[in-house]
């Protein structure tokens, strides 16, 4: 895999390339090579199953980490390229000529994260939240617990529990007498 990871950082500047396991590696490109590498990494090295694609919300970096998994069948090789993109301004590339099921994974990031991909089929559709009115959920300055009081009415006679003090004691009863 040396090979690969000196091609890559020859060619398109790639970097923190890291051997995961021995099928499997990571490295990170910057964003506005992500369409060359994928496309240069299925035409010429055979990595020609992208297995899925998904992104991560680095708030404290003000920073979207997109992550790519493709696959490589003949050599059995699994490659996650990541870049980041501005969190303030999300907009990638789309990918969805190169793989057609891209369009879905694009698709859900715009929906949970709010990042855009111009051009994608789609990519503005309802995909699982419909109806969905407020900021993207997936967001980590999302409030789940404020979206959650001002949306849904408390039940009477519910209890709250400690969620380890309650399976300890539905689990190992004995342990309590």
């Amino acid at each position: 895999m040396r090979e690969l990871a000196e091609k890559l950082a020859g060619r398109y500047g790639a970097r923190e390339w890291r051997d995961q396991r021995r099928d499997l590696s990571s490295v990170t490109v910057d964003a506005q090579r992500m369409r060359d590498v994928l496309t240069w990494l299925r035409d010429e090295e055979g990595y020609v199953h992208l297995a899925f694609a998904t992104a991560v919300d680095e708030i404290e970096r003000k920073a979207f980490r997109l992550t790519y998994a493709v696959h490589n069948h003949g050599t059995g090789h699994g490659l996650l390229v990541h870049c980041e993109i501005d969190r303030e301004r999300p907009v990638m590339e789309s990918i969805h000529r190169l793989w057609g099921q891209a369009w879905t994974y694009q698709r859900e990031m715009k929906e949970w994260y709010g990042i855009d991909f111009p051009g994608s089929p789609r990519v503005d559709e309802e995909f699982v939240l419909e109806g969905w009115e407020g900021p993207p959920m997936m967001r980590r300055d999302f409030d789940s617990l404020a979206y959650s009081d001002a949306t849904y009415a408390e039940r009477p006679g519910r209890e709250t529990r400690d969620p380890a003090a309650y399976m300890k004691e539905k689990l190992y009863p004995e342990a309590d007498a």
